[in-house]
């Protein structure tokens, strides 16, 4: 399911096409066996509130939500082969491209909001 990232807080589109991991095997698998991932894209991983990149061929920025989709908190640059501990309250995370929180200036307590 292809979605928009939209911040509520700066009546913004953050992320034009959100890729959306609800099953078991997808959110399971992730941003695995990609190469990069373009900065107008992003992926959304449904009940995770910790991530790692063991297996990761780039860097990314994640963003955690709690179930209202507001951030909870913000990893920037996060490398291959890194364990992010699971962040209190995030119910979900955003996996983005490196470089992304700050071009498109999402911050912690922004309201996010996903629409068609």
């Amino acid at each position: 399911m292809m979605a928009a990232l939209m911040n509520k807080t700066t009546n913004q589109t953050l992320i034009p096409h959100l890729e959306v991991a609800r099953t078991f095997w997808s959110r399971g698998k992730g941003l695995l066996g990609r190469s990069f991932l373009p900065t107008e894209e992003a992926l959304w991983i449904h009940r995770c509130n910790s991530i790692h990149t063991f297996f990761m061929k780039f860097s990314i920025d994640c963003v955690f939500v709690d179930k209202n989709l507001q951030v909870k908190a913000i990893y920037q640059d996060v490398r291959p082969w890194r364990l992010i501990p699971p962040v209190w309250g995030a119910s979900s995370v955003i996996e983005m491209a490196s470089g992304s929180v700050n071009k498109i200036k999402i911050n912690v307590g922004d309201q996010l909001y996903v629409g068609a």
